[in-house]
């Protein structure tokens, strides 16, 4: 019987459809599993939908649930990580209103650009909580994060702890599906190869029996027949070359092209939707009560794929069996020219051996060009939270591409002073 701790189990949509995979696997369905969370309530609830989910599948699991979270990671195999440090309210409000009153605006704000650089500030040490409980009461454990900013999170902890980590997200599979569909073609026909960095790494390879899909991509935006919410994507395969595994509202952020307050033309030409996370989150909040009404009441649970990795992931190192998944992992010679030790995004290979990253070599220079102006961001937010240096926020937003492009210096200083002030506790002391 292995042992997963899920952590943030409060999450319960998100908690029920990791649960329903690992169980939906006869090789897992006898799992003991332990739910996780600091808010009670939310746990009762994820608790009862676990408990819903294996009389839906006529699982043997071992189902508990504990605000301990000692407690819950004792003996564990595997950690799956789902908090938000902060929540909505009052970390994400001020994320995006104190940029606000500086013309800075934002659509998701998790990975990077200054929503992202804060994120990471408040989120790191509590990782580093969890991995030091982990490393007392779990040591072989395999921790798998889905916490964003992904490739923040990840390298603060193959810096500082030695827990087996790999950072997961639905990126590359996913926006895989979404150009199956642009391109009518059955997703599970096609193959493809892609390396970068989380949100944006790129497709290095997109074929269906051997026949490269890039220009049936290039005439889709040629004749302008592509989504309407993913026209940043397809501008940025007319000028990089590559597809992006994030969508369109994700990279619009990542990059100092295409939102800028003096330039409406813009927003409205790639379909921009400035604010789009704190709307997410409100119309979540708004809907809460109900799901879990509806979630407590519904008697017959439906469990369906969700596409994670986190099962597959379980089920290979518990069976032998190989897969081959996409993780975000340390660049140890994955990557030529991207900086060593930075969070790459590649496939792995997944087996009884655990986790094992694939070296892609060198990227094409342009993407690699790209990808490093992230990466600056990613390091200097990194180095501001192991060292306590107030400085290297500074440098980390100065070296942000959008904060960079929309902001001058004096009034980017004045934008992170105004966002540690904000956010008090939520971060570690910064000398």
């Amino acid at each position: 019987m292995t042992k997963t701790a899920f952590l943030g189990a409060g999450s319960t949509v998100f908690a029920r459809n990791l649960l329903g995979d690992i169980l939906s696997h006869e090789e897992l369905a006898d799992s003991e599993i332990v739910l996780h969370d600091i808010d009670a309530e939310r746990l009762d609830t994820s608790e009862l939908v676990a408990r819903r989910a294996c009389e839906a599948l006529n699982a043997p699991a071992k189902i508990s649930a504990t605000t301990n979270r000692r407690a819950a990671l004792d003996g564990a195999d595997y950690a799956i990580n789902m908090i938000q440090v902060g929540g909505y309210e009052p970390c994400t409000v001020t994320d995006f209103e104190i940029p606000k009153r500086f013309g800075l605006r934002q659509t998701i704000g998790d990975t990077l650009g200054i929503g992202g650089i804060m994120r990471g500030l408040r989120t790191i040490p509590v990782l580093l909580s969890m991995c030091a409980d982990m490393e007392e009461m779990c040591p072989d454990v395999w921790f798998l994060n889905y916490s964003n900013p992904m490739a923040i999170n990840c390298r603060a902890i193959n810096r500082a702890s030695k827990i087996r980590t790999v950072g997961l997200c639905h990126s590359v599979q996913g926006t895989a599906f979404e150009l199956s569909r642009d391109l009518g073609i059955d997703y599970r026909e096609i193959d493809y190869l892609a390396a970068g960095i989380n949100h944006m790494a790129f497709y290095l390879r997109f074929e269906r029996d051997g026949e490269d899909l890039y220009p049936r991509l290039r005439a889709l935006a040629d004749a302008g027949r592509i989504p309407e919410d993913n026209q940043v994507r397809y501008e940025i395969l007319r000028r990089m070359g590559y597809f992006v595994t994030e969508s369109s509202e994700h990279f619009a952020e990542y990059v100092p092209w295409f939102i800028k307050r003096d330039r409406p033309d813009l927003i409205e030409r790639f379909k921009i939707p400035l604010d789009e996370y704190p709307r997410r989150c409100v119309a979540q909040i708004e809907d809460w009560e109900a799901e879990r009404a509806r979630l407590e009441n519904d008697r017959v649970m439906q469990v369906r794929p969700s596409g994670e990795y986190a099962a597959t992931i379980i089920r290979s190192i518990e069976t032998g069996k190989p897969r081959t998944i996409y993780g975000n992992v340390a660049n140890d010679g994955l990557i030529d020219d991207l900086p060593s030790g930075c969070t790459v995004e590649v496939p792995c290979l997944v087996d009884a051996n655990g986790v094992q990253p694939t070296r892609i070599g060198a990227l094409p220079p342009q993407i690699a060009a790209l990808i490093r102006t992230n990466v600056n961001v990613q390091e200097l937010t990194v180095e501001a939270a192991l060292t306590g240096r107030v400085e290297h926020v500074y440098h980390a937003a100065m070296l942000d591409p959008h904060t960079a492009a929309e902001l001058d210096i004096d009034q980017i200083c004045q934008l992170v002073d105004d966002l540690i002030l904000a956010h008090g506790d939520w971060i570690p002391e910064l000398m």
